[in-house]
């Protein structure tokens, strides 16, 4: 019996959160403003069993992600045995359910790693108080910032959305979107997350004006009871210290309850990469590509 492939709805994510929340490794990737927001670049499509809801790619290439919902109570040989035939191409694959395949009976699963798509986790705590020698670099260029600027931050709302949504064409003329491929489907998916704003259920958002002019945001989005993933972070590169300055503050002001923060994966960019280190990990959430054979 073949799955039953349809557009990612947004009036579903409500029905989406009940899988999200019972899956044993929540990932950046699998997260309900990932999918949709990213929904035309990928050709993403969603498909609905009791158990779980499969995910598919199908641009630039046909590929599964791992489907979302409580992978312990699958029996996957039959579950796989029923959906599909020969062998099954799945990338961006949790390290949890790689395990669970590779101890299931009758599935043949062959895992190689996939660096670019870890998301690097961190302590919500440091980031915030930005303590010790290891971040030094990250409190002197805040506080650079912060002597420098007449600056307030403020939460994200219905009222400035229009405001978000102006930097971020701001950002792209200053960036040239246009002309790089990555940065023009990464503007895509701001705008269109951004225009159904009131129609998200989980999601923060915090800026930082300068006087007049809004110079940097963020827009992330609850993971679990404890982890806090950053989906976009955007600033003013003319501002010295500006990255740092939203970063602390976004975390400061919205990060309550929250112990961790998800900042998603470096997509094998050097200078992304470099990036991400500099802020001192406390671990990763390890992705595979996936070959499955029934």
């Amino acid at each position: 019996m073949s799955l039953q492939f349809e557009p990612i709805q947004l009036e579903r994510q409500r029905d989406f959160y009940e899988y999200l929340d019972v899956c044993p490794e929540k990932t950046s990737d699998g997260t309900f403003l990932n999918l949709w927001g990213w929904a035309d670049v990928y050709g993403l499509e969603w498909a609905w069993t009791p158990e779980l809801v499969w995910i598919r790619q199908t641009s630039p290439v046909e590929k599964y992600w791992a489907p979302v919902g409580n992978w312990k109570k699958v029996d996957w040989g039959k579950t796989l045995g029923l959906h599909f035939s020969g062998t099954m191409s799945f990338g961006r694959v949790p390290e949890a359910l790689v395990q669970i395949w590779q101890e299931s009976p009758g599935l043949d699963c062959d895992a190689q790693e996939s660096r670019g798509h870890w998301d690097y986790l961190y302590s919500l705590k440091d980031l915030v108080e930005l303590k010790g020698n290891k971040y030094h670099k990250k409190k002197n260029l805040l506080n650079q910032f912060s002597k420098r600027y007449d600056y307030q931050y403020i939460p994200l709302t219905m009222d400035n959305i229009h405001q978000i949504l102006q930097m971020q064409k701001n950002w792209c003329v200053w960036r040239d979107c246009a002309s790089q491929t990555a940065l023009d489907s990464e503007n895509q998916a701001i705008s269109k997350v951004l225009s159904h704003w009131r129609r998200f259920q989980r999601l923060s958002g915090g800026a930082i004006m300068v006087e007049t002019d809004m110079v940097a945001y963020t827009i992330a989005e609850k993971l679990s009871a404890d982890t806090l993933v950053i989906h976009f972070e955007k600033g003013n590169h003319d501002l010295k210290g500006i990255y740092q300055a939203i970063n602390q503050m976004f975390l400061q002001n919205e990060g309550q309850g929250f112990s961790m923060v998800n900042r998603e994966q470096d997509l094998d960019n050097d200078g992304l990469r470099k990036a991400k280190l500099s802020y001192n990990p406390v671990g990763f959430l390890k992705k595979f590509d996936v070959k499955l054979s029934i």
